[in-house]
């Protein structure tokens, strides 16, 4: 542990942060579950309901600096071409 206050606040800082994260892939991670199930089920209109909401959460982690903006454009491309092959 550090000895003094600056080096000690930004290790909390740092584990408040490492929550956060975790709590945002977390969320994430079960909205693209839920999406690529609405998939093998063959549900255009919940797939489409739950791509609308996977992507959102995408950008909104972009924004809170949980993913980096080529990460997440990887994921969204991603996530569309599924959609998209599905759809056919």
């Amino acid at each position: 542990m550090a000895k003094s206050k600056t080096p000690a606040k930004r290790a909390r800082k740092a584990e408040e942060n490492r929550l956060r994260n975790k709590a945002y892939k977390s969320r994430l991670k079960t909205a693209i579950k839920k999406y690529e199930s609405a998939l093998q089920e063959d549900n255009q209109e919940a797939a489409r309901d739950n791509l609308l909401q996977v992507t959102s959460l995408i950008d909104k982690s972009v924004n809170k600096g949980v993913l980096h903006k080529n990460t997440a454009a990887r994921r969204k491309s991603s996530l569309v071409k599924k959609f998209n092959s599905v759809g056919q």
